[in-house]
């Protein structure tokens, strides 16, 4: 058995794979024993899990707790503990479930690599909205069950074509990773700000309009009095995310290019 530390870091940050790895693995896998029936019929990992991401995406992942999905199971924590170890090993089952939904039957993508990568991108974020609990949960060191390597072996298998190494492949999918949780995490936590504060991002920023016209007018921003007055995001539909991604996307056909042309 292999064993991990309580579940969470020193900045009250929840991590992945902080649990018993091999019981997570064995229920990602299921390979694992199967508990005998229980006082609670239809109990299963299935509907433990269901019912945390539920929790998770209603209240917060701090609202998550063994007896609080034992609560709305209609059953006792001790239960739960038949099924799942503990919270540790809950989470990684409810990270594999959110982040890597399963495809459709038949479901094989066409298109070209760069297709595969603006898809890839464009529903990770659209999950990470879904579930802002996502952003945290330190993923850094992610247990890998079948959901999570079809869902790599699908997008791998897309951009193969790109002509790149393998580490360079694999440093491809880590980059567009990162930079969907950093834009996901900005435009979750400006919908947090509006709600907790009631202001629109128009209202916040309208309201420092007439401190801003007076520091323009001292002529010590020269380049941002220029900028034209639907230059903000909370002052135009511009797609910040789409101009990004497609800006990075870019940077990839060059290298893809010049691959190319070395072979």
């Amino acid at each position: 058995m292999t064993s991990r530390p309580a579940n969470g870091t020193a900045n009250g940050t929840d991590s992945s794979g902080s649990g018993d790895i091999d019981r997570t693995l064995e229920l990602l896998w299921d390979t694992g024993p199967r508990p005998s029936r229980g006082p609670k019929p239809g109990l299963s990992v299935d509907r433990i899990v269901d019912t945390a991401i539920h929790i998770a995406d209603a209240e917060g992942l701090d609202a998550v707790s063994m007896r609080r999905v034992a609560t709305e199971l209609g059953t006792g924590a001790m239960s739960l503990y038949r099924y799942v170890p503990g919270k540790a090993e809950l989470l990684d089952l409810m990270l594999d479930r959110v982040r890597f939904p399963e495809r459709p039957n038949g479901d094989t993508d066409t298109g070209s690599w760069r297709a595969a990568l603006e898809s890839a991108a464009r529903d990770a974020l659209a999950v990470h909205r879904r579930h802002p609990w996502l952003l945290r949960v330190n993923q850094s060191r992610p247990l890998l069950g079948p959901r999570a390597l079809a869902t790599l072996e699908h997008l791998l298998g897309r951009i193969r074509p790109m002509g790149l190494t393998d580490p360079e492949l694999v440093s491809t999918v880590v980059m567009i990773d990162g930079y969907v949780v950093g834009a996901a995490r900005t435009q979750v936590h400006q919908e947090e700000a509006a709600r907790s504060t009631g202001l629109s991002d128009a209202e916040f920023y309208g309201a420092q309009v007439p401190a801003l016209e007076k520091a323009m007018a001292t002529g010590a921003y020269p380049t941002l009095a220029s900028l034209s007055p639907d230059t903000f995001a909370f002052t135009a539909g511009f797609d910040h995310f789409e101009f990004g991604l497609g800006r990075i996307l870019d940077g990839l056909e060059v290298l893809v290019q010049q691959r190319g042309e070395a072979g």
